[in-house]
Protein backbone atom coordinates (compact mmCIF):
# COMPACT_ATOMS: atom_id res chain seq x y z
CA UNK A 1 0.00 0.00 0.00
CA UNK A 2 1.32 3.02 -0.89
CA UNK A 3 1.77 6.35 1.10
CA UNK A 4 -1.46 8.56 1.50
CA UNK A 5 -1.67 11.49 -0.44
CA UNK A 6 -4.13 14.23 -1.05
CA UNK A 7 -4.20 15.22 -4.25
CA UNK A 8 -5.09 19.17 -4.55
CA UNK A 9 -5.99 19.13 -8.35
CA UNK A 10 -8.39 15.70 -7.87
CA UNK A 11 -12.43 16.41 -6.75
CA UNK A 12 -14.26 13.42 -6.01
CA UNK A 13 -17.91 12.46 -6.52
CA UNK A 14 -19.51 9.42 -4.41
CA UNK A 15 -22.92 7.86 -6.57
CA UNK A 16 -25.53 7.53 -4.26
CA UNK A 17 -28.12 8.61 -6.89
CA UNK A 18 -29.85 5.46 -7.70
CA UNK A 19 -33.09 4.08 -7.08
CA UNK A 20 -31.87 0.81 -5.62
CA UNK A 21 -33.69 -1.22 -7.23
CA UNK A 22 -31.60 -4.57 -5.55
CA UNK A 23 -32.25 -3.51 -2.61
CA UNK A 24 -36.39 -2.80 -2.62
CA UNK A 25 -36.16 0.77 -3.70
CA UNK A 26 -34.11 1.54 -0.39
CA UNK A 27 -31.13 4.46 -0.97
CA UNK A 28 -28.46 2.19 -0.35
CA UNK A 29 -25.85 4.39 0.66
CA UNK A 30 -28.13 5.08 3.89
CA UNK A 31 -28.38 1.16 4.71
CA UNK A 32 -25.97 0.09 7.28
CA UNK A 33 -22.93 -1.88 7.76
CA UNK A 34 -22.03 -2.80 11.20
CA UNK A 35 -24.01 0.58 12.58
CA UNK A 36 -22.99 3.22 9.91
CA UNK A 37 -24.61 4.18 6.41
CA UNK A 38 -22.71 2.68 3.43
CA UNK A 39 -21.67 5.87 2.12
CA UNK A 40 -20.24 7.02 5.57
CA UNK A 41 -17.63 3.84 4.94
CA UNK A 42 -16.79 5.29 1.20
CA UNK A 43 -16.00 8.51 2.85
CA UNK A 44 -14.04 7.52 5.73
CA UNK A 45 -11.80 6.08 3.04
CA UNK A 46 -12.40 8.68 -0.18
CA UNK A 47 -12.25 11.97 2.20
CA UNK A 48 -8.48 11.92 2.73
CA UNK A 49 -7.29 11.63 -0.63
CA UNK A 50 -8.97 14.57 -2.10
CA UNK A 51 -9.48 17.98 -0.85
CA UNK A 52 -12.72 18.13 -2.49
CA UNK A 53 -15.69 15.85 -1.82
CA UNK A 54 -19.56 16.08 -3.49
CA UNK A 55 -22.24 13.80 -3.07
CA UNK A 56 -24.64 13.05 -5.58
CA UNK A 57 -27.74 12.05 -4.44
CA UNK A 58 -31.65 12.21 -5.93
CA UNK A 59 -33.51 11.98 -2.62
CA UNK A 60 -33.32 12.05 0.98
CA UNK A 61 -30.92 14.93 0.34
CA UNK A 62 -31.19 16.65 4.14
CA UNK A 63 -29.78 13.26 5.04
CA UNK A 64 -26.90 13.18 2.84
CA UNK A 65 -26.13 17.02 3.66
CA UNK A 66 -25.74 15.56 7.27
CA UNK A 67 -22.48 14.31 6.21
CA UNK A 68 -21.18 17.49 6.20
CA UNK A 69 -19.82 17.33 2.00
CA UNK A 70 -22.20 19.39 -1.04
CA UNK A 71 -24.74 17.20 -2.41
CA UNK A 72 -25.38 17.48 -5.71
CA UNK A 73 -28.24 16.08 -8.09
CA UNK A 74 -28.67 14.97 -11.56
CA UNK A 75 -29.36 17.51 -13.88
CA UNK A 76 -31.72 15.15 -16.08
CA UNK A 77 -35.06 14.27 -15.22
CA UNK A 78 -35.46 10.40 -14.16
CA UNK A 79 -32.82 8.66 -12.55
CA UNK A 80 -30.39 8.76 -15.87
CA UNK A 81 -27.70 6.92 -14.21
CA UNK A 82 -23.83 7.31 -13.52
CA UNK A 83 -23.19 9.35 -16.45
CA UNK A 84 -25.74 11.90 -14.84
CA UNK A 85 -23.95 11.76 -11.83
CA UNK A 86 -20.58 12.44 -13.73
CA UNK A 87 -22.23 15.32 -15.66
CA UNK A 88 -23.56 17.03 -12.55
CA UNK A 89 -19.81 16.74 -10.54
CA UNK A 90 -18.26 18.13 -13.56
CA UNK A 91 -20.27 21.23 -13.32
CA UNK A 92 -20.14 21.78 -9.71
CA UNK A 93 -16.07 21.40 -9.70
CA UNK A 94 -13.66 23.12 -11.21
CA UNK A 95 -10.71 20.61 -10.75
CA UNK A 96 -8.94 19.04 -13.28
CA UNK A 97 -9.59 15.46 -12.27
CA UNK A 98 -12.62 13.88 -11.22
CA UNK A 99 -12.45 10.75 -9.16
CA UNK A 100 -16.16 8.70 -9.10
CA UNK A 101 -17.06 6.05 -6.93
CA UNK A 102 -20.23 4.56 -5.62
CA UNK A 103 -21.66 4.63 -2.38
CA UNK A 104 -21.66 0.58 -1.72
CA UNK A 105 -18.12 0.02 -2.03
CA UNK A 106 -17.15 0.22 1.73
CA UNK A 107 -13.84 -1.69 1.05
CA UNK A 108 -12.15 0.49 -1.35
CA UNK A 109 -8.46 1.12 -1.37
CA UNK A 110 -7.14 4.10 0.67
CA UNK A 111 -4.35 4.08 -2.44
CA UNK A 112 -6.90 3.89 -4.92
CA UNK A 113 -6.72 7.19 -6.31
CA UNK A 114 -3.12 7.71 -6.06
CA UNK A 115 -2.69 4.59 -8.46
CA UNK A 116 -5.24 5.43 -10.71
CA UNK A 117 -3.60 9.09 -10.88
CA UNK A 118 -0.06 7.39 -11.82
CA UNK A 119 -1.79 5.85 -14.41
CA UNK A 120 -3.37 8.25 -15.82
CA UNK A 121 -0.71 10.13 -15.65
CA UNK A 122 1.63 7.44 -17.77
CA UNK A 123 -0.92 7.14 -19.96
CA UNK A 124 -2.46 8.77 -23.14
CA UNK A 125 -5.98 8.06 -22.46
CA UNK A 126 -8.89 10.04 -21.05
CA UNK A 127 -9.52 7.92 -17.87
CA UNK A 128 -8.23 5.15 -15.89
CA UNK A 129 -10.51 2.81 -14.27
CA UNK A 130 -10.26 0.39 -11.75
CA UNK A 131 -11.03 -3.78 -12.90
CA UNK A 132 -10.39 -6.56 -10.51
CA UNK A 133 -9.44 -10.16 -11.78
CA UNK A 134 -13.16 -11.21 -11.98
CA UNK A 135 -14.64 -8.10 -13.44
CA UNK A 136 -14.36 -4.42 -14.46
CA UNK A 137 -15.56 -1.67 -12.39
CA UNK A 138 -16.65 1.16 -13.92
CA UNK A 139 -18.07 3.25 -11.60
CA UNK A 140 -14.74 3.48 -9.68
CA UNK A 141 -12.71 5.54 -12.45
CA UNK A 142 -10.37 8.64 -12.90
CA UNK A 143 -11.40 10.80 -15.43
CA UNK A 144 -9.80 14.38 -16.71
CA UNK A 145 -12.29 17.42 -17.72
CA UNK A 146 -11.72 16.95 -21.16
CA UNK A 147 -14.40 14.38 -20.77
CA UNK A 148 -17.61 16.43 -19.61
CA UNK A 149 -18.70 17.63 -22.97
CA UNK A 150 -18.83 13.36 -24.54
CA UNK A 151 -20.49 12.68 -20.95
CA UNK A 152 -23.44 15.70 -21.75
CA UNK A 153 -23.52 14.24 -25.10
CA UNK A 154 -24.27 10.96 -24.62
CA UNK A 155 -26.81 11.56 -21.78
CA UNK A 156 -28.51 14.29 -24.75
CA UNK A 157 -28.75 10.88 -27.04
CA UNK A 158 -30.23 8.72 -24.34
CA UNK A 159 -27.29 6.62 -24.47
CA UNK A 160 -26.67 5.94 -20.29
CA UNK A 161 -24.26 2.93 -20.83
CA UNK A 162 -21.25 3.73 -18.92
CA UNK A 163 -18.91 0.75 -19.55
CA UNK A 164 -20.29 1.88 -23.49
CA UNK A 165 -19.19 5.33 -23.02
CA UNK A 166 -15.68 4.60 -21.63
CA UNK A 167 -15.06 1.91 -24.23
CA UNK A 168 -15.67 4.89 -27.08
CA UNK A 169 -13.75 7.35 -25.25
CA UNK A 170 -10.46 5.02 -24.08
CA UNK A 171 -9.00 4.08 -20.77
CA UNK A 172 -6.09 2.73 -18.66
CA UNK A 173 -6.71 0.55 -16.28
CA UNK A 174 -5.29 -0.15 -12.91
CA UNK A 175 -4.59 -4.29 -12.00
CA UNK A 176 -6.49 -4.18 -8.35
CA UNK A 177 -6.23 -8.06 -8.79
CA UNK A 178 -4.64 -8.88 -5.67
CA UNK A 179 -7.04 -6.95 -3.64
CA UNK A 180 -10.09 -7.99 -5.75
CA UNK A 181 -12.79 -7.62 -2.20
CA UNK A 182 -11.70 -3.91 -2.25
CA UNK A 183 -13.34 -3.18 -5.30
CA UNK A 184 -16.59 -5.12 -4.67
CA UNK A 185 -19.87 -3.55 -4.21
CA UNK A 186 -22.67 -3.93 -2.36
CA UNK A 187 -26.03 -5.17 -4.22
CA UNK A 188 -28.44 -6.60 -1.97
CA UNK A 189 -29.63 -7.08 1.89
CA UNK A 190 -27.36 -10.73 1.62
CA UNK A 191 -24.26 -8.94 0.59
CA UNK A 192 -24.18 -6.58 2.98
CA UNK A 193 -24.96 -9.23 5.92
CA UNK A 194 -22.39 -11.45 4.71
CA UNK A 195 -19.72 -8.56 5.12
CA UNK A 196 -21.33 -7.49 8.42
CA UNK A 197 -20.49 -11.16 9.53
CA UNK A 198 -17.23 -11.37 8.51
CA UNK A 199 -15.86 -7.48 9.64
Amino acid sequence: MSELHTYKDVAAVILAGGMGRRVGGEDKGLIELNGKPLIAHVIDIIAPQVESLLISANRNIDQYRSFSYPVISDRQEGFCGPLAGIDAAFAATDKPYLLCVPCDTPLLPTDLLSSLYTALQASEQPMAIAPDAQRQHPVINLMKRSVHESVRSRLEQGDLKLMRWIEATGYASVDFSEQPQSLSNLNSPEDIDLLANKT
